[in-house]
């Protein structure tokens, strides 16, 4: 069900993104174009066949006009006088004759009467043959248009079949993202060309998961590797401070020594529990958002105080599933955010406002903060790991690594949420954090 919702919402917005690159135009789909060409291929092709038939059926005609244009040998009672060229009676008694070419002298006639009636035949053959020519013409239209109906449902129907399974490469595609590199197309059927691009993304994917987990491996082991060194450092540059035995034109510098070895450690680790948050949670246990933004909350609230920061909170239930200690981690970041990159608003105080509520079946946390304007276009930017915006650059005392929100991205996409931000107009930033809600055991 969790991954519908997800799929659902990855089609809209990939519906929205191509509206707005085509201008809103709509294209016609494969299979269409397949059954469309199907039918106009189909037409090209009867087309042809029709003028062949059509001259085919003319030369006949034409190579056997002598046996279509004949008249009776003799006349019972042959008349007299010279009927018009429309006289029936002269139809009458030529078709009372046995059989004779009109080309020759036509006993029984005068000379008047059988020039009369060739002419006669002749004009009537015209008349048959264009007559013929024309039904067959209409005839082979007609059922022409009719086949170009059925080829184009043929068209259809086997485009369909044929684009099937086009369908499963693209639900996979939209499905497997970063979290779920495991998931492979698989698909099955006859070895064509379609089944070769399945096959040809599944290796693919192993290729990339591979590449995420060694990647994620080297920088959980490099971090765990640098905790040790830097500890011992701290621990030799503490003890001689503590001790004072340390001259004090060195302690300065041992001091700042200390402070920059902090920050370090700091840092590391902040990238093994980034590393720790692309994993994902081992196993999912039950969690409440509310909670979890309690304890962030009292965590910082001597600190909001001291800075002259207003802290309030609207905390409804919110449960959820994953790893609690990471959906801890992220509220405390973004608790931790709002209350270190705030600046005081119109009366002279800052403010940080935390809530969660139940939304749509998920849990949501919303943080929302005064502080410094922050350029729209720069919002998505502030996820990218060590970057802090460049308010927080140019403030080079301003304590923190930007790997905050990173953690949070990289935590709530591996548990199946989603995390946004948007600027304030006044100044700050809103971020939401939506995660899906708890699993059935």
């Amino acid at each position: 069900m969790e991954q519908t919702v997800q799929v659902e919402q990855v089609e809209q917005v990939e519906q929205v993104e191509h509206a707005e690159r085509t201008g809103g135009r709509g294209g016609l789909r494969i299979r269409t174009r397949l059954a469309l060409l199907h039918a106009g291929l189909f037409l090209a092709c009867g087309a042809v066949l029709l003028i062949v038939q059509y001259l085919a059926v003319n030369r006949i005609i034409g190579d056997n006009q002598a046996v279509i244009t004949t008249v009776p040998a003799t006349v019972a009672g042959a008349a007299s006088t010279v009927p018009e060229a429309d006289d029936p009676l002269l139809t009458g008694a030529l078709l009372a004759r046995p059989a004779e070419p009109y080309g020759g002298v036509v006993s029984g006639l005068t000379a008047p009467q059988a020039a009369q009636a060739t002419t006669f035949a002749a004009a009537r053959f015209v008349d048959f043959k264009t007559l013929v020519l024309g039904s067959l013409v209409g005839q082979s239209l007609a059922a022409l248009g009719a086949m170009a109906l059925v080829s184009a449902g043929l068209g259809w129907w086997t485009a369909g079949r044929s684009v099937a399974r086009l369908r499963t490469v693209t639900a996979a595609a939209r499905r497997i993202s970063e979290q779920n590199l495991h998931d492979r197309f698989a698909l099955t059927g006859p070895e064509d060309e379609i089944k070769e691009l399945g096959d040809t993304f599944d290796a693919m994917l192993v290729r990339l998961e591979r590449s995420f987990a060694a990647n994620r491996r080297f920088a959980a082991n490099a971090s765990h590797e640098l905790r040790t060194p830097l500890a011992l450092q701290r621990t030799s540059l503490e003890i001689p401070l503590a001790e004072g035995r340390v001259p004090e034109d060195l302690r300065p510098s041992l001091e700042r020594a200390l402070r920059a070895t902090a920050r370090s450690e700091r840092l590391v680790d902040s990238l093994l529990l980034l590393a720790k948050g692309q994993q994902g949670p081992r196993s999912y246990l039950p969690a409440d958002l509310a909670g979890q933004a309690a304890d962030a909350v009292d965590a910082h609230r001597e600190q909001a105080a001291a800075a002259g920061i207003d802290l309030s909170c609207d905390l409804a239930g919110a449960p959820t599933s994953g790893d609690p200690v990471l959906l801890g981690q992220v509220a405390v970041n973004l608790v931790q955010n709002a209350v270190r990159h705030n600046e005081p608003a119109v009366g002279g105080r800052g403010l940080v406002r935390v809530s969660t509520a139940k939304v749509g079946g998920g849990a949501e946390l919303r943080v929302e903060n005064t502080g410094c304007a922050v350029d729209p276009a720069e919002v998505d930017d502030l996820f990218e790991p060590f970057h802090r915006g460049a308010a927080a650059r140019l403030a080079s005392g301003r304590p923190g690594s930007g790997l905050g929100l990173s953690i949070v991205q990289a935590v709530v996409e591996s548990h199946g949420g989603t995390v946004r931000a948007r600027a304030r107009a006044g100044g700050g930033l809103c971020v939401t954090v939506r995660l899906p809600g708890p699993r059935a055991a």
